[in-house]
């Protein structure tokens, strides 16, 4: 059975890297993406989940020959990277085929090469009916993703900026990687979590049924704000680990620097934007 390398160390300590290309059966990728999760969960510092995607992506049919069980497993697998309590930034290059439609729409941040093409999911002119539909829609729009799943066109990069399935195109994914990981790193698990479930429960959920969850947010962000006497403060999401921060992706502030150290330096935003 064909296998992936498991999630790499970033050579600056602040995350885990995993590389999704190729044929890989859907097990292989299950156990995968499993296995990167239980290791972010599992470290006790600050973590970034980055995913490499593509490069070498066959674009073959999807999921391939499996059966349900299968499936439910991978959608298991990707719903937990969905959640995770790291921050998660995908990197898509060269052709992507169906195994990396998931893990880009679960992630926190985008990139892509120029070069981009994503090939979706379509077998026999059938569009794939996973939960990459569900996600579609609420990430591009109902509109955007009609025109996807009804017709099932493969997504360029500039098409992918435009319909919101990347936030920005990068010539350089090693020092992109390096930059997003330094600025999304700071982040508390913590805080990124609430930040994301609030986000991904606004599509489907109405006012009066949201607004128990939002209170509940607010009332610990004051408690961060303003500390009780006895109580010790909650940290800040936006405290720096050193002095000088580096740019916030999308930001245009200047080059890169490393420290004497070789560490975390200020960047510009993880490449430059495309159109």
């Amino acid at each position: 059975m064909s296998t992936l390398p498991p999630a790499e160390e970033l050579a600056d300590g602040l995350g885990l890297r995993l590389r999704i290309g190729g044929a890989v059966p859907l097990d292989a990728l299950t156990l995968a993406l499993d296995d990167l999760c239980r290791r972010a969960d599992a470290r006790d510092r600050q973590t970034v989940a980055v995913l490499m995607l593509g490069d070498g992506t066959s674009g073959g049919p999807w999921p391939g020959d499996v059966g349900v069980q299968d499936v439910s497993r991978w959608e298991r697998a990707v719903r937990r990277l969905e959640r995770l309590a790291a921050v998660t930034v995908a990197v898509a290059s060269g052709t992507c085929g169906g195994p990396s439609l998931d893990p880009l729409l679960t992630a926190d941040y985008r990139m892509a090469t120029p070069d981009l093409r994503l090939v979706l999911p379509v077998n026999d002119g059938h569009f794939w009916p996973g939960m990459a539909v569900h996600r579609l829609v609420r990430h591009t729009g109902l509109a955007h993703a009609r025109r996807l799943v009804l017709w099932g066109h493969d997504v360029t990069a500039p098409r992918a900026l435009e319909y919101g399935l990347i936030d920005e195109t990068v010539p350089d994914t090693g020092e992109a990687v390096r930059t997003a990981t330094v600025w999304l790193g700071r982040a508390s698990a913590a805080e990124v979590a609430v930040r994301r479930a609030l986000l991904l429960e606004a599509a489907s959920t109405l006012h009066e049924d949201a607004l128990g969850t939002h209170l509940a947010a607010c009332a610990r962000e004051l408690r961060r704000l303003r500390p009780a006497p006895d109580e010790p403060a909650l940290p800040r999401p936006d405290a720096l680990p050193e002095a000088a921060p580096p740019a916030p992706p999308g930001s245009s502030a200047a080059s890169a620097r490393t420290d004497a150290a070789g560490g975390a330096a200020d960047a510009d935003r993880p490449g430059s934007t495309g159109s």
